[in-house]
């Protein structure tokens, strides 16, 4: 066997064990210190995929439906627009089904991410124009539809669009989610193209009524109907208003200023040790202002897309912060106090590991007797 063919044959066989991985991702639980009342949150720690977010699973669902539709086929090139986590994830896929990956990015992306991405061998497009707003989705766009236009064999995975996006949440990170919190009556969701939060809040509105699912978005996104402004943090926010989440009724959501996120990113890892992703942080402030204004509000659950690894020179990152003028000690994160994570998550203060879940001992709000079933997804339409 020749050494191209072996290279070959491990990218295919690495990748499998990644699709074989995603999913089954654990929880941590935190205290909340606000007003000088303690609240418990679990974060679900989509980190815990293979390529380290919970675009792994819009990845594979992405890529299979376009398989299973015979639109994808040995030997043809996925292309996507993506700020980042979904270009690692199809790229680091796509030798699993014998298929190319370009993926089209812009200069938002993390460098730690981009590197990695790199280090894939998909063909990467980088865009450099911005909207009026600043921004590079509509750039992306209109580069995913020259290439498709141009290149034969190049397919658009579409994340905007397509039903594959929610249905991946609604038939596994829901029901995950779900059993590691079941009696949660607030879960918090960022928003990006939508799908994650459209999958979630049709899951718990189908099979658990009493769980509000919230929308979380950052100023200067049009994701949940805003005003278009500049934004910095991927992962977060768009440029264009969500398909999947409807406009015709209503849909609980909360709006945060994205430099009270990196100051609660940074105020997480500082206290704690867990490293967020931006996304993650806005979701937290959300979590916060909620249990501030309402503080029996809990319990609550907070879904974290990624973790801080690819963001060491970004918001976390002294220069960087300084660079866009962020004013960490102005801006603060209050309503929070503090944060603490709770020692007896570890084996020796009784937590439990199921199927690679944290489970609490029972008694406790959040304690799971089973792992999550998603043995039988929905087919058909999510309606959220």
């Amino acid at each position: 066997m020749g050494t191209r063919l072996r290279a070959r044959s491990h990218a295919t066989l690495a990748a499998r064990r990644r699709l074989e991985g995603i999913g089954g991702t654990g929880i941590a639980i935190i205290e909340m210190t606000i007003g000088g009342r303690t609240h418990d949150v679990t974060l679900k720690l989509e980190s815990e995929n293979p390529c380290g977010a919970i675009k792994d699973r819009t990845a594979r669902a992405l890529i299979g439906s376009l398989v299973d539709a015979g639109r994808l086929r040995p030997g043809m090139t996925i292309v996507e627009s993506s700020s980042g986590n979904l270009a690692l994830a199809l790229a680091s896929l796509a030798p699993a089904f014998d298929i190319g990956a370009c993926l089209v990015v812009d200069p938002h992306i993390a460098p730690d991410k981009l590197r990695r991405l790199e280090r894939t061998g998909a063909q990467i497009e980088m865009v450099d124009r911005t909207d009026a707003a600043g921004n590079y989705l509509h750039s992306r766009l209109r580069r995913v539809e020259q290439l498709v236009h141009d290149k034969p064999g190049f397919v658009w995975t579409d994340q905007y669009g397509s039903p594959a996006n929610p249905r991946a949440h609604y038939t596994g990170t829901a029901p995950e989610l779900h059993a590691q919190a079941s009696l949660a009556k607030l879960v918090y969701v960022p928003v990006s193209t939508g799908g994650t939060f459209a999958g979630t809040r049709a899951y718990f509105a189908r099979h658990a009524p009493g769980t509000e699912v919230v929308g979380v978005d950052v100023i200067g996104s049009v994701a949940l109907g805003g005003s278009a402004g500049p934004r910095l943090l991927p992962g977060i926010g768009s440029s264009r208003r969500s398909h999947f989440v409807p406009t015709d009724v209503a849909v609980r959501s909360s709006i945060v200023d994205e430099g009270r996120a990196i100051a609660c990113c940074r105020a997480l890892r500082a206290q704690t040790g867990i490293a967020v992703g931006g996304s993650s942080g806005a979701a937290l402030i959300a979590c916060a202002d909620q249990l501030a204004d309402h503080p029996s509000s809990g319990p609550v659950a907070v879904l974290c897309p990624d973790g801080g690894a690819d963001y060491t020179q970004t918001i976390y990152a002294d220069d960087w912060v300084s660079r866009h003028k962020i004013d960490l000690a102005g801006t603060g994160i209050e309503p929070i106090e503090r944060f603490q994570r709770l020692d007896r998550l570890g084996p020796a203060q009784g937590a439990r590991r199921v199927r690679g879940r944290i489970a609490r001992t029972p008694g406790h709000p959040f304690y799971m007797t089973t792992a999550a079933d998603s043995s039988s997804p929905q087919k058909g339409p999510i309606h959220v």
